[in-house]
């Protein structure tokens, strides 16, 4: 397993503006023949950070959430900012993980969608935290 770490928009963030999905930092990870980037969104607590963390980083702990037939599909995970990604110990009833997609674009627009359909529709619209893809 190689990880490789990259920071982006860190100003923004430390100085609590409203972050978009470009000023967030991400990690990225290579699992075997997949690639993994967990964006770390201000509104994540530290156990939950730590958890997608291990998400990102160890290919069984990714499989229980996002389970892909073929490693060269898309996967997305997708969170209400309201809920977070856990509430007592399991995933937010609003979390929304999909997996076997053709493209990036379509696995967060599937997740986005199934994630928006579930969260309290007067709270903050749902963001991608964790894409899964071909490394390379």
């Amino acid at each position: 397993m190689r990880t490789t770490w990259m920071v982006l928009g860190m100003a923004s963030a430390l100085m609590g503006g409203a972050a978009t999905a470009q000023d967030v930092p991400v990690e990225v990870s290579t699992l075997d023949a997949s690639q993994v980037t967990l964006h770390l969104y201000p509104f994540l607590k530290p156990e939950e950070l730590a958890t997608l963390r291990l998400v990102a980083t160890n290919r069984d702990a990714l499989s229980v959430f996002l389970p892909s037939k073929n490693a060269s599909h898309f996967a997305a995970l997708a969170l209400a900012p309201a809920d977070g990604f856990l509430q007592d110990g399991s995933p937010a009833g609003s979390a929304s993980a999909l997996s076997d997609f053709a493209s990036a674009d379509a696995a967060a627009a599937a997740a986005l969608a199934d994630c928006d359909a579930k969260r309290d529709q007067k709270t903050p619209p749902c963001v991608v935290v964790l894409e899964v893809g071909p490394a390379g």
